[in-house]
């Protein structure tokens, strides 16, 4: 069944109209992440950037990780949601090559931009006799190198990227979508799947692992080392070094909740690649997955802001600077926008579309 867009929503049936909610509670969820996620982010690039006292290599590194946040909230968040309120890929081919490119470059920007963050942390509180000073251009550099390094290692996405034609044995139906391969054998879905679980998640992951145990060992000796009187100085190092660590600590465990499930479930459909789930449950699981991914690229300027005081006092600065401009020059009379009917799709055809291809991200089926 194809509804004319003319129709109104009363008038379809209830599985339709309920799809339909369905779709548009979703898609707004995904608006309210995306809206809250820009302000969050580019008001923490905007404080970083402004804010000399609080510029130090941390900070570089986490202006970075917001930058690519951004990256993909702009980009990513309107193609899932429209997902779920068009059955059909709405973006063409190109967008199929690019939009991928794009997902795949902002999270290798995030993990490895925490696991070089992660570095920096070890550097200075195990060896801080070792570390020197790095000027503001050796951090740019070393950030535009994970940036460099994170678009090579997606250009193979971009290569193998394409719009696939998908069949449904169950109702004699097919589809056509983005996926990063065709549906014909299960070889390929599962060496890339497990390649972007190793390369995007458990790898750096470990690497972090590893870093923080000598970190937490080391902080543990220097607790120990201090007198019980006296050498202030020390202990406020000591207590300084904690506190970043910790908050780096955070945002790595962020990183790791919210891309768990993605992950998880694209490794189920990878093994299952012949097989079209449009069960409920599975079709909630995805839904959750690619909600929690987007969500961890609009979680980390709020983290910062309850657990740094000082950047919580530059943030507020430019949050109000940047709601006065936004008053200065806003219009007096009211916008008016125009409406329009969006159409409704096969029940069957979005269930299927929306929870088979890419398992991994939100953008495009939850692809890395």
């Amino acid at each position: 069944m194809r509804p004319n867009a003319s129709r109104s929503i009363a008038a379809l049936p209830s599985s339709t109209r309920a799809m339909w909610y369905s779709g548009v509670a979703i898609a707004s969820v995904y608006g309210t992440i995306s809206v809250l996620g820009l302000i969050g982010n580019i008001t923490l690039i905007r404080t970083f950037c402004s804010a000399k006292s609080i510029r130090s290599v941390p900070n570089l590194f986490m202006s970075s990780l917001a930058l690519g946040d951004v990256l993909l909230l702009v980009t990513c968040a309107p193609v899932d949601a429209s997902r779920f309120l068009s059955e059909e890929w709405l973006f063409g081919r190109v967008g199929c090559k690019v939009l991928p490119f794009i997902q795949l470059t902002s999270v290798g920007v995030s993990v490895f931009t925490l696991t070089a963050l992660s570095a920096d942390r070890y550097r200075a509180i195990v060896k801080p006799l070792d570390i020197q000073t790095s000027s503001t251009t050796s951090i740019i550099l070393q950030a535009a190198l994970i940036w460099i390094f994170s678009l090579i290692l997606a250009i193979p996405e971009a290569v193998y990227s394409d719009l696939h034609t998908f069949f449904i044995p169950s109702t004699n139906e097919s589809f056509t979508t983005c996926a990063p391969y065709p549906h014909k054998s299960q070889l390929h879905p599962q060496i890339h799947s497990m390649a972007s679980f190793l390369i995007f998640y458990i790898i750096p992951l470990v690497v972090i692992s590893v870093y923080y145990t000598f970190i937490a060992r080391s902080l543990l000796n220097s607790t120990s080392d201090l007198p019980g009187e006296g050498n202030v100085q020390a202990r406020r190092q000591v207590e300084s070094r904690k506190r970043l660590a910790k908050t780096v600590l955070v945002f790595v465990g962020l990183f790791a909740v919210c891309w768990l499930p993605s992950h998880i479930i694209y490794l189920y459909r990878s093994y299952h690649y012949n097989q079209v789930d449009t069960s409920v449950v599975h079709f909630i699981c995805s839904v959750a997955a690619r909600i929690l991914a987007f969500t961890n690229s609009c979680i980390n300027p709020f983290a910062l802001y309850l657990l740094s005081k000082t950047f919580k006092k530059q943030f507020i600065q430019q949050l109000c600077f940047c709601c006065r401009l936004v008053l200065k020059h806003s219009p007096q009379s009211p916008t008016h926008h125009n409406t329009r009917m969006i159409s409704i799709h096969s029940t069957r055809h979005s269930v299927a579309s929306l929870t088979l291809i890419n398992g991994r991200q939100a953008c495009q089926e939850d692809h890395v």
